[in-house]
Parts: C-alpha cells; structure tokens; sequence
C-alpha cells in the first residue's frame, strides 16, 4: 500500500497527463471493481495484487474496444492504402502505462485507483514484458507501430506469438544463465484470439506439373491461429492492430502417419508442429541455418500474405474475374515492408498465391509483387546476413526453390544484358551461391523482389552502396534510399520521464509529443541557469530512484552524485563492451597508483545478453562481473568507481535506467553498427554520448553540433585503411604501458586469481583475432573519457550540454521516420483527423 502523502505528492508531478475528472474516476473504479468480481471472480478479500493489475488491465482495455472498432470500421468505409509491417520480432515491452497515456487517462486511473487504497506504481510492476525481440531490430517495429497510429495510417504489424519470448537472463557467479522466459503462464489480458480467422500453411511435399500450371502437393499442414494486440496512436482514438500468428496442429490427423497406429504417439507427435512458434531464437547477429527457424520466417510471410490477400478481396466484390483484374491495384493499395531479410519469403509466397493460385502470368505476378514489397537491411556484418541451404528448402518449401531459381533466372538476363560476359559479377549477384554448400543469399532475393531498399542511418545506407550491395546499386539505383531509425517519444520520454516532460511541457506546450522536432525551441533555455537547475533536479531525482533500485536488487550502494556512465545493449564483440572494460580497469589502476589524487566518481553501468551460443559475449560478461567484483569490494577505491552489471535488461529496465543516464555509450568500430535507437532514447532524456563516427551517432553529432557530443576513435575511411595496411594490436599493446598493464592483468589471472587463465582467450581475441580493433581507438577513448570527467566537474556547463541533446532530438522521433517510408516508400500520407471517440456519434 502507498502511503498517502507520497501518492498525493507523485500525482501533483502529473501534468502532461491532465487533471482527472470526477466522474471518469468513479466510471474508473465502478469498471475496475466490476471486473475484479466477474472477470476474476474474486472480491477483494482474496483478491492479489497480480488480481488486481488484471482488473486494471481489463478497465483499460475497456476504453480501447470501441476505438479499436471504429478504427477498423473507419478503414473499411475509407478503404485508404494499407501498410503491412512484416517482423520476426517485435520488442513490445509492457502494454499498461503506454496505453494509459496513449488513450488520455492515466491521472483518472490513478486516482481511482488510489482512492480503493491500492498503488497504481505496483499494478504496472507486476505486467510481464512482451520480450519477442533480441533488441533493436524488434524495438524499431514496437516503436514503429505506435508512430503509425498516432499519424493515423491504416498499418498492421504481423508476427509470430511466442510462447517463450527471450530468456531471462541471470548472473550467477559472474556467469550469464539462460532461463525460459514464459512470459504467457499468467495469460496476456491485452489480446485477443481470432480462431475464425485461422489460416493453413503447408510445408514438405512436392511440385507436380498439370494442365493448369505448377502444384504444390502431399504437403502437411500446420494451422496459424491469429491474436490481435491493440495499438493505440497517441489520443487521436485510433487503434491500430499487431497481429501474431501461433501454431496449431490441425484437428484431424491420419493415424496411418504416425508409428504402429499408436494414437498416445499420435497425439504427442501432433504437438510436434507447433513447435514452431513455441520459442524465440535468441542469435540475431549470427546467422544459424536451423531448420525451425526456416519454419518460422515461412509460417510468419504464408499466413500474413494469406490474410493480406483475403483483406484486399473484402474490400472488392464480383466475379472472380473481376477479382483477378483488380489484382492490378494491388500495389495501390497494399504495402508490405520487410524488416530485414527474416521475412523475405514473402516475396516468393505472394509469386506462388500470384501464379498458382490466382492464376495471373508470371510477368503480371512479379510486377505487382516488386511494386508492393519494400525491405529493410539492419546489418553490414557478414555472418547476419541470411543464406539458406537449397537442400533444406527444397526439402521444406520444394515449389518456393522452384520460384528463387526463375528469380535469379530472369534477374541474371538482366545483368548479362547490362555486363556482357563479366562472370565474376554475375556470381557475386547471383541469387545462388555456389562455392561451397549451395544456398540462397536471401538479402540479393529481398533487394531484387523489392521497389525500394533502405539502410537505417546515412553511414549505413551509404555503406550499402559502396559496399555490401555495390553491384546491385549499380543495377538499379533508384531503389536504394536511406532511412534514419527513430524512436516514440511516448515510450521514450512522456512514459518513462514524467518529470523531464513536464518541465519541457511547462517551457513550450505539449506538442512535441507528436511534434518532436519542437524541442528545438528549448535551446534558447540552455544557458539559462533557472532551466539548468530545473533539469539537473529531474535528472538528479531519476538517479536517486535509480540508486534506490541498485541497492535493492543488488546490494550495491552507489553514490548518486558520481557520474551515471551506462551500457546498455546486445553483448558483442562489434558493439566494443571490452573497450569499455579497458577503460574501467584503466581507472582502477590510477585509483590504486594514487590514491590521494583528485578522480571524478564513477558508477559504471553495462547491460545486455549474449546469445546462448555466443561463447565470446558470455566470456565478456564474465570479466566484466569479476572486474566489478575486484572493484567494488577493495576499499582504497571506496565510492570513487562502482562496476553494476544490470542482470536481465529488458525494456521495462530500460525505462528506469535511461532518464537516470549521465552518459551513454555508443562505442562499436565504425562501420558495423547500423544505426542503433538506445542512443536516440538517452539523447532524448538529455544524456550526453561518448561515441564514434558509426551509426546514428554522425547524424546525431550533426543534429546537435561536435562541442555536444564526445566523439572518439577512427572513422570509417581510418577503420577500412588501417584493415588494408594491416592491424597489429601488439603496436598498440607495446607502445602504450597503461594498455598493456591492463591487457597483462586481464591475461595473467589478476581479476581471476583461484583460475589465472580465466580471461586468457578474450585477452587472445584482443591482441590477436580482434576484427573491431578494439586496441586502435583505446588511447583515443581513453583521452576522451578524460574530457567527460573535466566536463563533469562544471555541471553547468555539462547541464547546458544536456539541454542541446534533448533541444536537438527533433530528427530521431519514429513519426519522422514513418513519414518519410509513407512518402518515398508506401505511398501513404498522414492523416491527422481525430477519430471520434466512444462517447461521441459518428458523423
């Protein structure tokens, strides 16, 4: 229970979301207790707490039904151009605070809820996270989503409902332990199952030729049975829909399938085939050609471009010939946007709906095809990039091969006609790669099957052009454009820093919300020394908080006046943790060498998972662990330098620990980060960056002018020349005596003393494997961190810094990014009209 002071005082910081009306407080609490007895069926005698964050979320959900409704009538009737966001993985994070604020009654929830004694703050903990993504891919998709609706574009996301999102991870003796992270075994009050809706999708079999053309049969089936999850724009009353598809056996099945007619067998195998949506894989960096995952991508693209196709239909009556001619509008109204290459099937699926089932020419099939899909690339690393075995599919998806080969056939003509006998180019473009073990390069047959191709930041659209997919942007240059991330700020800002938001609200009105670009008005406060002291009281307070959280999770106590230097993301070599943990050691060092010395306090925070399989990432975290353990337990350090290693990050921590950032991280080899969007998120909660030339981090310095931002290291052009010269890292390791004390300790067993070749390997990987030159850019970082302590130490000059990041976010909102895929990709505009709401008649 809260106590009422504290409640009353967390309420009057509440001004963004609007002063509460009496009688939707009483509507409130009339709702919430209804649903406390007949959903539940409890009274609050035996009711829990997790009872109770139900009934709350049933009395959300109560005020997005209508909308949600409406919407879809209103698109119906309207009948505007539809955008399908096709995703293996969508990063949802919680549902109940993001929808509170999204449909306007947050304060009235609040004080409903504090006046049946309870606190709305332990409601929203116990939510499960909807952890269906690795990280940014499936983050980008949940914040796209939200932007699509607050702009009120008729879009829908499709994915797969897993039953097990990512683990959970824990840290047990230093160690990363995988655990299931069975996000579902409460239930998930904010979908809805459509069985009506269930669509089959075939795999194994094979091709026959007939009379009317190509025929996939002897297929076994697999049933995808939608749920629709509600996705509400920001107060317009729109109410988009993210729809993920679970597996199911069918209900009838052949005994004469399964081993000696033995129906227990027969029972237990049906269970077999789903499978397929039982659980998230975890690599999303390292590209592993199992065969569920094939599955999945399939069982995602068939049963999406299934209720795609029965969408449009709906929308047109007549004959089937008459159907079949206005298959010309497909691409007028239907965009399908694949983000990245894991849903790139969809390309040969809606060939094979096209030509085998509808019955258009192949020439007809593939135009509007191209004309309809779009794709996304998120990776330069060449171990992400999707090349499936032509033996496993044609094993699994026999007529889809079939499909790929008369793709690759037509597309080589066509590079033949341009390049006349150059046979080396036609390999490298080349659908089918054949050195070694046949297979399909899936990002060629995404760029070819596609009207448009974007990269997520300037540097890396520009990479992929000089670079990855040189020969192809040779071809047809006008596909390829670039499209920077962007991140809601919703989630990012008005949800997760009510207090920061609130102050920006009172300095310039509230529409940034959904103008972002309107925070450039707060930059003619940033010398102000009553806005500074305002904004370093929120950040100050978010620390405290922060602090508290630390304490009691891990039994740290840290000083929350040290500065905040965080890292959070995936755990991988390119992303450089282990030039972060050079610099902690570095520090410790001149701590222990001079102790009396003047030191900037630090509290070093890094996060993040490592796949399962990733044996170098999990080493990491492990020397980060025993790093912090020899640092926070030795006393001549005290409270100068603590090391936190954030077990379990996830959306939901995130949300705590961004606003409570003094500085962020964004340290990977320029070059190999695509974009990234945790950067945007601690930009926006006026958290200044250490970074190098890479992803968004260039555009962001641009944004905000080089004098806001710490910008170390080798660019791009310095990465690729010191690669052609040649990379020795034991030039560096010898020339500098502060590195090599710090890679000696690593190696000889100093932070590991009972195993003295724990850390052998990783100090290997740096002096001897290290493709991200980790050691090149350690003295230029090291210089760098200098200057963020000196900074630091003038807090008004380093509160001024934090204003320019926030006044300068303007670029990296989501609305901005969707606007611009609506111009040049999807052709479809915004559109601003509020739809009515429940309450009000339509016109």
């Amino acid at each position: 229970m809260a106590t009422p002071t504290s409640d009353q005082e967390k309420r009057k910081q509440i001004s963004v979301r609007h002063i509460a009306e009496v009688e939707d407080v009483s509507a409130i609490k009339k709702t919430f207790n209804r649903h406390v007895h007949y959903t539940l069926v409890k009274d609050r005698n035996v009711a829990t707490p997790r009872d109770y964050y139900f009934a709350l979320a049933h009395t959300v959900r109560d005020h997005l039904v209508s909308r949600w409704i409406r919407t879809q009538q209103y698109y119906y009737e309207k009948d505007p151009k539809r955008v399908y966001y096709l995703s293996l993985e969508f990063y949802m994070g919680r549902s109940l605070t993001n929808t509170m604020i999204n449909v306007g009654i947050q304060s009235a929830c609040d004080e409903a809820l504090y006046q049946l004694g309870l606190d709305i703050e332990e409601l929203e903990e116990i939510e499960e996270d909807a952890g269906l993504g690795n990280g940014g891919l499936g983050r980008l998709a949940a914040c796209f989503l939200d932007s699509m609706a607050t702009l009120g574009m008729a879009a829908y996301g499709y994915g797969i409902r897993y039953e097990y999102g990512i683990f959970a991870q824990k840290i047990i003796n230093g160690e990363q332990q995988e655990e299931p992270d069975d996000w579902l075994r409460f239930g998930n009050p904010w979908e809805k199952a459509r069985p009506e809706y269930m669509l089959p999708i075939n795999f194994f079999g094979h091709v026959e030729d007939t009379p009317q053309g190509k025929k996939w049969v002897n297929t076994q089936v697999v049933f995808a049975l939608p749920y629709d999850n509600p996705i509400p724009g920001y107060q317009n009353n729109v109410v988009n829909t993210l729809r993920l598809w679970s597996a199911k056996s069918p209900v009838e099945f052949n005994l004469k399938f399964f081993n000696d007619g033995d129906y227990i067998q027969a029972v237990l195998d049906r269970n077999l085939a789903e499978n397929i949506s039982k659980v998230l894989y975890p690599n999303d960096n390292i590209f592993e050609g199992k065969e569920l995952r094939l599955k999945q991508e399939y069982f995602l693209c068939a049963a999406s471009l299934q209720d795609i196709i029965r969408r449009f239909k709906a929308a047109k009556f007549g004959s089937r010939e008459a159907i079949r001619k206005t298959f010309d509008l497909f691409p007028k109204k239907v965009a399908i946007q694949l983000n990245d290459t894991h849903p790139s099937l969809a390309i040969p699926e809606l060939m094979r709906l096209l030509v085998d089932v509808e019955g258009l020419s192949w020439e007809k099939a593939w135009e509007i095809t191209v004309n309809t899909c779009a794709y996304t690339n998120h990776t330069v690393l060449p171990e992400a990039l999707e090349r499936w075995p032509c033996s496993m599919l044609e094993y699994i998806l026999p007529r889809h091969l079939q499909i790929i080969y008369h793709i690759n056939l037509l597309h080589l003509k066509e590079v033949e006609k341009k390049w006349p006998g150059d046979m080396d180019r036609l390999r490298r473009m080349s659908l089918v790669e054949e050195d070694g073990e046949k297979r399909i390069n899936m990002a060629h047959l995404s760029i070819v099957g596609s009207h448009a191709v974007n990269g997520v930041a300037q540097i890396h659209s520009d990479i992929i052009k000089t670079e990855i997919f040189r020969d192809f942007y040779e071809l047809m240059p006008e596909k390829f454009q670039n499209k920077t991330n962007g991140i809601t700020p919703r989630r990012w800002l008005l949800l997760c820093n009510p207090g920061l938001a609130d102050l920006i609200s009172d300095k310039i009105g509230e529409d940034w919300i959904v103008h972002l670009d309107q925070l450039q008005n707060l930059k003619k406060f940033a010398k102000d020394p009553i806005f500074q002291k305002e904004v370093s009281k929120v950040k100050q307070e978010n620390k405290l908080r922060l602090a508290q959280l630390l304490e009691k999770d891990y039994g740290v106590r840290v000083n929350p006046a040290s500065l905040f230097d965080i890292h959070v993301k995936r755990i991988h070599e390119y992303k450089r943790q282990l030039l972060n943990c050079l610099h902690i050691i570095t520090l410790y060092n001149r701590i222990k060498k001079n102790p009396t010395a003047k030191f900037t306090p630090r509290t070093v925070m890094i996060g993040g998972k490592a796949a399962p399989g990733y044996y170098a990432a999990k080493k990491i975290i492990k020397l980060i662990n025993y790093v912090g353990n020899v640092v926070n337990n030795d006393p001549i350090v005290g409270d100068k330098l603590k090391i936190i290693y954030l077990e379990n990050y996830r959306v939901t921590l995130a949300e705590k620990i961004i606003p409570a950032a003094d500085l962020s991280e964004q340290i990977s080899t320029a070059g190999t980060e695509a974009s990234g969007t945790g950067n945007m998120k601690f930009m926006l909660n006026g958290s200044l960056t250490i970074g190098t030339l890479d992803g968004a981090n260039v555009e962001m310095a641009e944004e905000m002018g080089n004098e806001n931002i710490f910008i170390f290291g080798m660019t791009v052009d310095e990465v690729e020349n010191l690669k052609r010269k040649g990379y020795n890292a034991y030039d560096y390791y010898n020339s500098n005596p502060e590195l090599k004390q710090v890679i000696d300790q690593i190696q000889n067993g100093f932070f590991s003393p009972k195993n003295p070749d724990e850390f052998r390997d990783l100090a290997d990987i740096l002096l001897k494997y290290d493709r991200f030159l980790t050691l090149a850019d350690y003295e230029s970082y090291i210089k760098k961190q200098e200057e963020v302590n000196a900074v630091y130490e003038k807090q008004s000059k380093w509160t001024e810094m934090a204003i320019h990041n926030i006044a300068s976010s303007g670029k990296f909102s989501s609305d901005r990014t969707i606007i611009e895929y609506g111009k040049d990709i999807w052709d479809v505009q915004p559109n601003y009209e509020k739809l009515p709401a429940p309450h009000e008649s339509r016109q």
